[in-house]
C-alpha cells in the first residue's frame, strides 16, 4: 500500500486557510493542526535519512549531485581553497592586462627612495621589515606610542613645507623601523593620519593629528630628516625614549638667525632682484629700504594675530609706495625696477613648488590646497600693489607699463646679483649655515643657464626657465643624497632668481591703468613661468632618482665607524 492509502481522510472537503484549525486524534490525544498542515491526499515521499536539523534556502536541492568534501574538512571558511582546487594542478596566477612592473628594492639607495617605492606598491607585496623591534620589550613596541611619534615627525615635516609624498615616506620609514609593516600613512594639507593593522583578523589602530601652524625653518627640517635617517639605519639603535627626547630638542631649538638678520636679508634680496632687472645703485638702495619696511610691517601684523593674507598685502605696499614717490619726485631712476625688486621678496615660490610637486605625484587634494594658498598670497600682493599704484596714477605718477626691463651688460654683475639673491633667500628660509654656500652656488648656476639660453640663445623665457629650474632640481637632489637630507634647502632658494617678478609687476600696473587685456596677458606669462619653475624642479629631482645612485648605505656606515660610533 502507498503512503496516501495509509492516511485516513479527516474531511471530504478541502480546508481553507481561513477556516478554524481542525483537530486530529493522535494516539488518543487531541491536537490542533494549522493552515500549514499537509492537505489530505497529497503524497509526500518520506526522507530516507531522518534530518536532525532544520535546513534553509542554502541547502543543496534534491537531485543535484555535489562532490563530497574532504573528510578532514568539516567546516570551511573564506580562506579555505575551493573543492575544485588542486595543488598539483593549480590555476595560473591572475595578471592585470598591463602587467605587474617588477620593483627592485636595494639597500644602496637612501631611505627616501626605498620608502617611496614601497608606498607605491600594494600592501600585500611589500616586504616585511628586517630590523628588530626597538621598543625595549620582547613583545614588541607600544603601537600607540610609535604612531604618536610618527605623527609628530610628519607634522614637523609638513609644517616645514615638505611635499606630501616625502612626508608619507618619512612616516612609513619610522613605522617600519619599529617593526610596524602593515601601516598606511595618509597626508593632506592640514591633516595627518596613520593606520596600523597587525593582521587580517585584528582590528586596525588609527591615529590622526592636525597641522594648524606652518613656519619656514629648514634647519629644523634638516634635523628631523637626520632623526628619520638614524631610525632607518640598521646599525643605529634608537629607542622610543631617545627618539622622543631628540624630537623635543628639535622643537625647542631656536631659529639660527635673529629677526634683524631676516629683515636685512629681505632687503638684500629685493636689491639683488632690482639689479637683475636693470637697476643701478640708487634702485638697489630704494628696493632694499622698501622691502625691509614691508618686512617690519608684516612682523607687526603677525604680532597682532592677523592672517597671512593681510601680512602679504601690507608688505607689498612700501616697495610700491617708494617707486611711486620716486616717480612723483622726478628722480631719474627706474621705478619699475624698485617695485619689481620688492615683489621678489614676497612671491611664494616655496609653496608653489610644493603644490605642483604634490600634483605631479598624485596628491591632488593637497596640491589643490597648496595652490589655493599660493593664489590667496598672490591676491594679497596684488591688492597691496594695486592700491598704491591706483593712488599713484591718480596723483599724476607717470608709470609706463611698456617700459623695458632688461639685463645689465655686465654678466659678472648679473651672476653676482643672482648669487646674492639666493643667499638672502636661504637666510629667510632659516637654512643651516653649512647649506647656504651650496644653495648660493646653485642659484648662480641657474642664472647662468637661464641667461645663456634666453639672452644669448634668444630662446623663450618659459623654456629657459624650465631648463634652469630642472638643473636646480637635479643638483639639489644630488646634494641632498650626498648629505642624507631633504632636497628643499638646496632647491627652494636657488630658484629665487627665476621667479617672475617683472611679469607680475607689469601685469598689475596695466590693470591699475585700466588696460585689463594687457595686464591679463602679462599675468598669464607670470603664471606660465611659475609653472615652468615648479615642473622643472620636480623633473630634475625625478631624473636624479631614476638614473643616479649616489649616497649608498655602505659609505654611510663606513663613515660612522670612522667617527667611532
Amino acid at each position: 500500500m502507498t503512503d496516501a492509502e495509509d492516511r485516513k481522510p479527516k474531511s471530504d472537503e478541502a480546508r481553507s486557510a481561513f477556516q478554524p484549525p481542525a483537530q486530529t486524534v493522535v494516539d488518543g490525544d487531541m491536537s490542533t493542526t494549522s493552515e500549514f498542515a499537509i492537505p489530505d491526499g497529497l503524497a509526500v515521499p518520506r526522507a530516507t535519512v531522518p534530518e536532525s536539523e532544520t535546513t534553509s534556502e542554502f541547502a543543496v536541492p534534491d537531485g543535484l549531485d555535489v562532490q563530497p568534501a574532504h573528510p578532514a574538512e568539516h567546516e570551511g571558511s573564506a580562506f579555505t581553497p575551493p573543492s575544485t582546487y588542486s595543488a598539483k594542478h593549480a590555476p595560473t596566477a591572475f595578471t592585470p592586462p598591463n602587467g605587474i612592473p617588477q620593483v627592485s628594492l636595494t639597500k644602496d639607495v637612501p631611505w627616501q627612495d626605498r620608502m617611496r617605492t614601497m608606498l607605491r606598491m600594494p600592501v600585500a607585496e611589500r616586504p616585511a621589515p628586517e630590523t628588530a623591534h626597538r621598543g625595549g620589550d620582547e613583545s614588541g613596541p607600544a603601537v600607540p606610542r610609535v604612531l604618536d611619534l610618527t605623527l609628530r615627525i610628519g607634522e614637523l615635516l609638513l609644517a616645514g613645507g615638505e611635499g606630501a609624498e616625502d612626508v608619507e615616506a618619512a612616516m612609513f620609514a619610522v613605522c617600519r623601523s619599529y617593526g610596524l609593516d602593515r601601516c598606511e600613512p595618509n597626508v593632506t594639507f592640514t591633516l595627518l593620519a596613520i593606520s596600523y593593522q597587525p593582521s587580517l583578523v585584528d582590528d586596525p589602530v588609527t591615529a590622526s593629528r592636525t597641522v594648524r601652524r606652518r613656519g619656514t625653518d629648514y634647519t629644523r627640517l634638516a634635523a628631523v630628516y637626520q632623526l628619520v635617517d638614524d631610525l632607518s639605519d640598521v646599525e643605529t639603535a634608537v629607542s622610543l625614549e631617545e627618539a622622543y627626547r631628540r624630537l623635543a630638542e628639535i622643537r625647542r631649538n631656536r631659529h639660527p638667525y635673529p629677526g634683524w638678520a631676516l629683515t636685512g636679508a629681505s632687503g638684500l634680496l629685493a636689491g639683488a632682484a632690482s639689479v637683475l632687472v636693470g637697476g643701478d645703485v640708487v634702485v638697489f638702495v630704494a628696493a632694499a629700504l622698501g622691502a625691509m619696511l614691508g618686512d617690519r610691517l608684516a612682523w607687526l601684523c603677525a604680532g597682532r594675530g592677523l592672517p597671512e593674507f593681510y601680512q602679504f598685502t601690507v608688505a607689498a605696499m612700501p616697495p610700491a609706495a617708494i617707486g611711486v614717490a620716486l616717480t612723483l619726485g622726478h628722480v631719474d631712476v627706474k621705478a619699475s625696477a624698485v617695485i619689481t625688486g620688492g615683489l621678489f621678496a614676497l612671491l611664494p615660490g616655496r609653496a608653489l613648488v610644493a603644490g605642483v610637486q604634490d600634483g605631479l605625484t598624485g596628491f591632488y587634494i593637497t596640491a589643490s590646497a597648496r595652490l589655493l594658498e599660493v593664489l590667496y598670497f598672490f591676491v594679497g600682493i596684488v591688492a597691496g600693489v594695486l592700491l598704491v599704484l591706483y593712488f599713484g596714477v591718480q596723483l599724476g605718477a607717470r608709470l609706463n607699463p611698456d617700459q623695458a626691463l632688461g639685463a645689465s651688460d655686465d654678466p659678472v654683475m648679473m651672476i653676482a646679483a643672482s648669487m646674492l639673491l639666493s643667499l638672502a633667500f636661504a637666510v629667510l628660509l632659516q637654512q643651516e649655515r653649512s647649506t647656504v654656500i651650496w644653495v648660493t652656488l646653485n642659484g648662480g648656476v641657474a642664472w647662468v643657464v637661464y641667461g645663456a639660453m634666453h639672452y644669448v640663445g634668444d630662446i623663450s623665457p618659459v623654456a629657459s626657465t624650465a631648463a634652469a629650474a630642472g638643473l636646480v632640481g637635479l643638483f639639489g637632489q644630488l646634494l641632498s643624497r650626498y648629505r642624507f637630507a631633504s632636497a628643499l634647502p638646496y632647491t627652494t632658494a636657488a630658484i629665487g632668481p627665476l621667479l617672475p617678478g617683472s611679469a607680475t609687476y607689469f601685469g598689475l600696473l596695466a590693470i591699475a591703468q585700466s588696460e585689463v587685456d594687457a595686464g591679463l596677458v602679462s599675468l598669464s606669462k607670470a603664471v606660465a613661468l611659475a609653472m615652468a619653475i615648479a615642473i622643472g624642479v620636480n623633473l630634475g629631482s625625478e631624473i636624479s632618482r631614476m638614473f643616479l645612485r649616489i649616497g649608498s648605505a655602505e659609505k654611510r656606515r663606513a663613515a660612522k665607524r670612522t667617527r667611532g660610533f
